[in-house]
């Protein structure tokens, strides 16, 4: 079943219809800190554009959302200091279809696993990773 736009949870956050511990914005992608995260600082990279399968964006829009996402990444690896040294990226695309990039602090090789997310974080929480990657910019 394909989802329309306007009951999309990534949309809503998008128009500011639902709250989001938002990172960084600019006119075509949008990142914020995941309600469910593996691990702390657990960051969405979404684009603005509602296009439900990441293959399906122009060539230009893929190129784009990971210079966004490795900029981000690079904020995350100062912000958290994973024991790894590592930001995990995943482009899983199937729990919201919408387009979008995990990046995941790793202090474990294996943290890049849903089975991991932890589904009772507080928003505040939540909020507070945010904060700390917004003096990391």
């Amino acid at each position: 079943m394909i989802q329309k736009m306007e009951d999309c949870i990534f949309c809503k956050i998008i128009k500011g219809e639902i709250p989001a511990a938002k990172v960084y914005d600019d006119d075509k992608y949008l990142a914020f800190l995941s309600i469910a995260p593996i691990n702390p600082g657990h960051t969405l990279v979404i684009s603005k554009r509602h296009i439900g399968y990441f293959f399906d964006l122009e060539d230009q829009e893929i190129g784009d959302i990971m210079v966004v996402s490795k900029n981000i990444a690079q904020v995350l690896k100062k912000a958290f200091n994973p024991q790894t040294g590592k930001i995990g990226i995943m482009v899983a695309g199937g729990e919201v279809p919408h387009t979008h990039v995990h990046l995941i602090p790793m202090d474990h090789e294996t943290d890049l696993d849903f089975k991991r997310q932890k589904l009772d974080t507080p928003f505040t929480e939540i909020q507070s990773n945010a904060q700390k990657i917004k003096e990391n910019l």
